[in-house]
């Protein structure tokens, strides 16, 4: 480990356990010192100015969002940021077509978007390894900040990120939107009224299509985007071999890489991950974790899993994630859900299959109750709420859930890539550390049929990465006896492009 890595985890280690000692959960451990206020404290009727930060992909439904109807005479779009100055300049075009009105500031560098006292508010689509920096400048300058799921990525990026809010007194809003649809939050209140019994598992589901993206190579990135800014905190690849000639990391692929993605747990997953945890009812990270799974059916550049289950253990309660990607068959879904979230009661189970709709069944499995509604634009509708009332109880998903969230995400990548090639029976006997598990068994036999189906055996030649049990303190959220396991809470950051430290944000 590097001296900064060092350093800083010694410095998260220090603040951790003396907010455990003294206050308990994440929580109350980052109530810092509020040390700023807002740089323009506007009424409920005026306008918030915007930048729009990464708007190749999601960022453009952000635009969408903020320009829906939802939003009228809320926000005003006035700066968009990209690395990519095609596509930062074309949005511009687009928004004052749309509008009518003054077309919007272009910036490459997000630096010299928050030195613009005129900007109220972020909203931030950008790759994962930015998301946690590029939250903090922009808080430490006086701004409010929407940004997208997973919060951060890594877990001491995620701690900053809390700490940085609550000290300059910033709303920050983490874009797992399912928290303000109405149809998944008359679900969860349905579930916490014990209309299903005792709810003691819940299940994410992930079976997404995620096929091969081609095999690696050295390309040149296109003469358009500023690599180094792209690149950010991650290492920097003069020519990187992640490049492929038809998708390259910069617009996408770069989920299954790990300098700079989560796979797709932390893409797609999020989503169920954090509902998962939301309907559960539990307010802080697992007590312990272990993950299994591979890349399997097909050799390409990517890196991350595309397969990989995920058992965390929360005492009593267990949350398991199952992600899938191999397509070639037609997907079984599981009680009707292929991206979603199971939650099993004593009394029924609750199934829900996309961000808004889901369905309440008997023990017979009759349907007994249905729920649906609830719009994209919600989540910004009520992040702007929050931005007024300067209250960030009046968010859905203020940045500490989203990094509570965000950390089991982690904790199941550090699991698998901690993990060795093992048998399957030996992939059962790990399980069993998790003491509040389900029957592993029958999951196991659903992801080997799985992957039978799109040619991939299961044998002494083709088998699982599974990792040890990792147990985790929820307090400190720091892995248990397990240094290799918390040098990866954090990374080595490339100047100028650092997360703080803990107590220096």
């Amino acid at each position: 480990m590097s001296e900064l890595t060092r350093r800083q985890f010694f410095h998260d280690s220090l603040i951790a356990a003396a907010a455990a000692g003294a206050a308990g959960p994440i929580g109350k451990l980052l109530a810092a010192e509020n040390t700023s206020t807002s740089i323009t404290e506007k009424g409920p009727n005026e306008k918030l100015r915007f930048v729009i930060c990464g708007v190749n992909g999601q960022g453009d439904s952000h635009i969408k969002n903020l320009l829906d109807e939802a939003n009228k005479g809320q926000a005003d779009i006035v700066a968009i940021c990209d690395v990519d100055e095609s596509v930062g300049n074309k949005r511009c075009d687009e928004i004052a077509k749309k509008t009518g009105g003054t077309r919007p500031k272009y910036y490459k560098d997000c630096r010299e978007a928050f030195d613009n006292k005129d900007i109220d508010c972020v909203s931030a689509a950008v790759p994962n390894h930015w998301h946690a920096l590029l939250a903090i400048w922009a808080m430490q300058a006086g701004k409010d900040v929407y940004t997208e799921k997973p919060a951060a990525y890594n877990i001491s990026e995620g701690q900053r990120m809390i700490e940085t809010a609550r000290k300059h007194n910033r709303i920050c809003q983490i874009g797992t939107q399912s928290r303000s649809m109405t149809g998944t939050i008359d679900a969860i209140n349905f579930i916490k009224a014990g209309k299903i019994g005792d709810v003691n598992l819940a299940r994410g589901i992930c079976y997404k299509s995620r096929m091969s993206i081609g095999p690696a190579g050295e390309h040149d990135v296109p003469k358009n985007i500023d690599y180094n800014l792209w690149t950010g905190p991650a290492p920097y690849r003069e020519k990187s071999r992640y490049y492929t000639a038809e998708k390259g990391p910069v617009h996408y692929n770069w989920h299954w890489f790990w300098d700079y993605g989560n796979g797709d747990m932390g893409n797609q997953g999020i989503h169920e991950m954090d509902v998962a945890r939301w309907g559960l009812g539990v307010n802080q990270i697992a007590n312990g974790v272990i993950a299994y799974g591979g890349r399997f059916g097909y050799i390409d550049a990517g890196e991350t899993p595309n397969t990989i289950n995920v058992l965390l253990d929360f005492g009593p309660k267990t949350l398991e994630f199952e992600t899938r990607g191999l397509t070639n068959v037609k997907f079984k879904p599981l009680k009707g859900v292929d991206i979603g979230i199971i939650f099993e009661g004593t009394d029924g189970y609750v199934a829900m299959t996309s961000y808004t709709n889901g369905k309440a069944f008997d023990k017979d499995g009759k349907e007994i109750k249905a729920f649906s509604g609830g719009s994209y634009p919600q989540h910004h509708v009520n992040f702007i709420k929050a931005v007024h009332s300067r209250n960030k109880d009046d968010l859905h998903c203020d940045v500490e859930e989203g990094v509570l969230s965000a950390c089991l995400v982690h904790m199941g990548n550090t699991s698998y890539r901690l993990g060795e090639k093992v048998a399957k029976d030996e992939v059962i006997n790990r399980l069993k550390a998790v003491k509040s598990n389900d029957n592993v068994q029958d999951t196991l036999d659903r992801v080997v049929e799985h992957l039978k189906e799109n040619g991939v055996t299961i044998d002494d030649k083709t088998m699982f990465q599974c990792g040890n049990f990792l147990k985790m303190n929820p307090q400190t959220m720091e892995f248990v006896g397990n240094d290799k396991a918390n040098q990866m809470r954090t990374r080595d950051y490339r100047a100028p492009f650092v997360v703080p430290a803990a107590g220096q944000v």
